[in-house]
């Protein structure tokens, strides 16, 4: 009869302690990672190039931007399609222009333009050149990126207006760059 009685004994000694063990756990609060409200948001300067009264030149306008959800890229050819804040610059993107896409891969910027890019443009060859050379210079200006591939709705074009070869990717021009 002591033997059943220690058996009963240490079992429920055992039982207590397991749940006095584990209810003492949950009182104790793991450590989590302090969340700050007051979070301050990544903002990074770029430079990106609109054209001169002229057509001629590509003038660089900096911009204070915040990166958030997005990567630079996108947020530098968003800034493009928005115009220059300069009003002696002059725009070289169509406004009704949407980015579908930007990747890079091996140092080569795929940017995904659609249709409008070439529907909505003013055309010219001046025109195409200062549209094609603001992207390209202002990507080149971000760290990993030696050139831009132009695409339309995903596709590679021979031109773009029929004044430039896009059907291979551009290297940035720094001539056209006017301080």
């Amino acid at each position: 009869m002591n033997r059943k009685l220690n058996w009963k004994g240490i079992f429920l000694l055992v039982t207590i302690l397991l749940l006095a063990v584990g209810s003492g756990s949950c009182l104790v609060k793991p450590e989590q990672p302090e969340v700050r409200e007051d979070k301050e948001p990544k903002v990074e300067k770029v430079t990106l190039y609109f054209g001169d009264q002229n057509a001629m030149y590509l003038v660089p306008e900096e911009r204070q931007v915040v990166v958030e959800g997005k990567s630079l890229e996108t947020i530098v050819i968003e800034e493009l399609i928005k115009g220059p804040q300069n009003p002696q610059l002059t725009r070289t993107i169509p406004k009704e222009t949407e980015l579908i896409s930007v990747e890079v891969a091996d140092g080569v910027a795929y940017v995904n333009f659609s249709r409008e890019l070439q529907t909505k443009h003013w055309g010219g060859s001046a025109g195409e050149h200062m549209t094609l050379y603001s992207v390209t210079n202002s990507l080149a200006k971000l760290p990993g990126i030696e050139k831009v591939q132009f695409l339309l709705e995903g596709e590679k074009q021979e031109s773009i207006l029929g004044h430039m070869d896009t059907s291979e990717p551009l290297e940035p021009n720094w001539e056209l760059v006017k301080e």
